[in-house]
């Protein structure tokens, strides 16, 4: 009896601490996995080919009509060139995991833009570090909340 007692004991104790041995760590490594697959294949979609902005909307209004005729370059060194008729624009971009540790996010993938322009370039509202909603061969859609006023702009490439 006082084996089978013993026993039961160490078997609850055995328990507990797989059960203890499991934690919620194992999320964020799935998250950093998920998150490199994530700016890899946003890095190779994105050099691709080709793209024209379909869709920006910022601080409440659509401003798509803003880069009508604008294709878009983005270059395997970093370099974003933008070009229309005899109008260039040139900028960098990048696709980066700013998740942490702490961060309870599964997707902190930022696709980052800048275009080193005036402030009252139309490309200003470009220069963002932009949260990826969806990636697909011929679709990058981009989402941010303004950290001023709590707004959220979208912008969306599509592949020419």
């Amino acid at each position: 009896m006082m084996k089978t007692q013993i026993l039961k004991t160490v078997l609850a104790l055995f328990v507990s601490l797989m059960l203890v041995g499991c934690s919620d760590d194992d999320s964020n490594d799935t998250n950093t996995n998920n998150n490199s697959n994530l700016v890899a294949e946003a890095n190779q979609v994105a050099q691709s080919g080709s793209w024209r902005i379909s869709y920006f909307w910022d601080s409440n209004k659509d401003e798509t009509s803003n880069f009508t005729g604008y294709v878009f370059n983005f270059n395997s060194d970093g370099t974003l060139v933008a070009t229309r008729n005899n109008d260039t624009v040139n900028g960098t971009w990048s696709v980066t995991d700013s998740s942490s540790s702490s961060s309870s996010s599964s997707n902190d993938v930022d696709f980052n833009i800048f275009f080193n322009v005036p402030q009252s370039s139309d490309f200003e509202d470009l220069n963002d570090d932009w949260d990826i909603v969806s990636v697909t061969n011929t679709m990058i859609e981009l989402t941010d909340v303004s950290g001023g006023n709590g707004d959220t702009d979208f912008l969306t490439f599509v592949k020419i």
